[in-house]
Formats: C-alpha cells, sequence, structure tokens
C-alpha cells in the first residue's frame, strides 16, 4: 500500500520546482539533493554555502554540480548585493544597518536563501538543519514576510499512522508543534484555519478539526480551558467552511465511540483528522509520542502563512527527511 508521501511525490512529478537547500554546506544537504535528483522529485536544487565545500561533499556523494544541483556562494556571486540591498531595505525602519544586512547574506546561508525566494530565484527553501527555528524564522519574516491577511505563522505536521488504523485513511496534521510557544485564542483560531488548509492542500479530503484540551465539553473547570473555547467561538464567528468542535480531549477527537459518550453533539463526531494542540509543550510533546512510541511518520513542520514557501528542519534531521521536506516544499508552491 502507497504511503502518504508516495502519494505526495507523485503528485510534485507532475509539476516540478526549483527549491534551494539553504545549508548545502552540511552533507545531509547533499544527499537530499542526491535522492531528489535520482527519484526525479524536483526540477533542481539550490545549494547555498561555500563552492569548493559544496563541490568537494558533492564529489564524495557522486552528485554532480550541473543544471539540477548549482551552488550560490555568497562570497563570490555578482547578484550578493542586490540581496544585502533587498534586505537592507526591508528592516531599515526596524533599525537594520547596511553592514548588518551584509554580514547576514555573506554569513548566514539562511538569509541568503531567503533573499533568493524573496526574489522569484526560486519556488521554495528549505533549512534549519544547521540554524535554529528562531533564526530561520527570522529569515523568512525579514525578506519573505507572511501571506496578505494573515497574522499569525505557525507549522504543522503530517502524522501517518503505520497501519492507517488512525485518522482519515491514516493521516493527520497536528498543530502547532514549533511554533507559537503559548499561542492566544485568537492565533489558536488562525493555527486551526491555516492548518485546515494545509491539510485539504496536500490530502484533497475535507477537514475535520478538533480544538484539544484536558477536558470535553466542559468534563473540567480551569482557567487554562478558557482560551480553547474562546479559538472555538472565534471560528463560529468567522463562518469558516470545514468542520470544528472544542475543547476535546485527544480520545473524544480521535475515537468515535468515545465521542459519542463524551460528546455526542459533537460535528466531528471522533473522526478529527486535524489536531490543534493548546500550546507547544502539549503539541510537540504530542507529536514525537506519536512518532516514537505511535511508530507514525512525522513529516514537516511545514511553516504555515508565510507568503512564499519556506520549511523548517528539525537540526536532528536525515537526509531523507530534507529530500521529504522539499518535496512537501515544492507542493506548497503550486
Amino acid at each position: 500500500m502507497a504511503s502518504f508521501m508516495d502519494s505526495l511525490k507523485e503528485k510534485t512529478k507532475k509539476n516540478p520546482k526549483t527549491i534551494i537547500l539553504a545549508e548545502g554546506y552540511d552533507e545531509r544537504h547533499i544527499q537530499a539533493a542526491v535522492i531528489l535528483k535520482k527519484e526525479q522529485l524536483v526540477k533542481n536544487v539550490i545549494l547555498i554555502g561555500d563552492t569548493e565545500k559544496i563541490q568537494s561533499l558533492a564529489k564524495a556523494n557522486s552528485l554532480e554540480i550541473d543544471d539540477f544541483a548549482r551552488i550560490f556562494d555568497p562570497k563570490v556571486e555578482a547578484d550578493t548585493e542586490k540581496y544585502i540591498d533587498l534586505l537592507f531595505k526591508a528592516r531599515e525602519k526596524k533599525g537594520m544597518t547596511r553592514d548588518k544586512a551584509k554580514e547576514l547574506i555573506v554569513d548566514h546561508s539562511i538569509y541568503t536563501a531567503a533573499a533568493i525566494l524573496a526574489d522569484n530565484g526560486a519556488d521554495g527553501m528549505v533549512g534549519g538543519a544547521v540554524y535554529s527555528t528562531g533564526e530561520m524564522l527570522r529569515s523568512a519574516l525579514y525578506l519573505i514576510g507572511l501571506k496578505p491577511g494573515i497574522k499569525t505563522l505557525s507549522s504543522t505536521f503530517f502524522i501517518e499512522s503505520p497501519d492507517k488504523s488512525l485518522f482519515d485513511e491514516g493521516i493527520a496534521c497536528f498543530s502547532d508543534c514549533a511554533v507559537i510557544p503559548d499561542p492566544t485564542a485568537e492565533q489558536l483560531a488562525d493555527i486551526a484555519e491555516s492548518t485546515a488548509e494545509s491539510f485539504k492542500q496536500m490530502t484533497g479530503k475535507e477537514p475535520k478539526v478538533a480544538l484539544l484540551s484536558f477536558s470535553t465539553k466542559g468534563s473540567a473547570e480551569h482557567e487554562r480551558l478558557e482560551k480553547v473555547i474562546e479559538a472555538r467561538n472565534i471560528l463560529e464567528s468567522r463562518k469558516v467552511n470545514f468542520a470544528f468542535d472544542g475543547e476535546l480531549q485527544f480520545d473524544a477527537a480521535i475515537v468515535p465511540s468515545v465521542s459519542e459518550k463524551k460528546a455526542p453533539n459533537s460535528p466531528i463526531k471522533g473522526a478529527a483528522n486535524v489536531l490543534i494542540f493548546p500550546d507547544l509543550n502539549a503539541g510537540n510533546i504530542g507529536y514525537k509520542i506519536a512518532q516514537r512510541i505511535g511508530k507514525c511518520s512525522a513529516i514537516g513542520p511545514m511553516l504555515q502563512g508565510i507568503s512564499k514557501p519556506a520549511n523548517d528542519l528539525s537540526r536532528g534531521c536525515s537526509a531523507q527527511d530534507i529530500a521529504d521536506l522539499a518535496v512537501i516544499t515544492s507542493l506548497q508552491s503550486n
């Protein structure tokens, strides 16, 4: 049976894109480029970093530097000056100096990648195998910015059950597991909307959104529940076009028999495929439990709300993780 990732790969082959691998001097990025080329998953890749180091790693991994895998070395490329100006002008009113912009573009490949993407030099970027999530997010926000009308940058993981016994044919989105430590009620509603859109875009299925908590429909009383209930009310006021409910415990969200007992009037009836966690503690712990104990695949995190696809890696990622996120990034650009 084909996996979710296999289905995404088939989709991206139909309209391959140019993806920046922002830390080309890291061997995992070179190995990811080998995977992407072998499986013909993207049109080409741009590797950011020192030419000599990248060429050495490429040779060691039997990757040709050619039309598929191109190097952008900010220390020697003529376009570097354009990208320095781009960053300087974008952040001048926030105190950015030209010297600081030069340092970021020349010495920090994550900013070089974001500048190339902002200048339409590629369709998407993947980074964060070397840089922290905070640095990755800053580079994207400084140079690319949020989509019009979007106030909240967030993330989602696509969680795939190994035997497809959980969720909607084995696939669910967990959010937010990587960006906002303690979202407000409005931010939770924004995260729910963005994740519902991501789920539908990647799976083609209708999202059923659960706002998770340690309480189901008033089974407990605590101030921490208030923002989850308020987030549900905000979604109601926005008249969103997807099914949602909250506050729900995890079992009431995904097990129909439990939902029937605890939340008999729930519109999602224990069939949630988009799970919105109340804070980053819960989300990050939750996806790692699903991955390590539940043996689920965790694909992502995919960033949501940025005007162009820019996605963050875990610093413990593998080359396959990078290639998989490049596929998701390519599909986002559609």
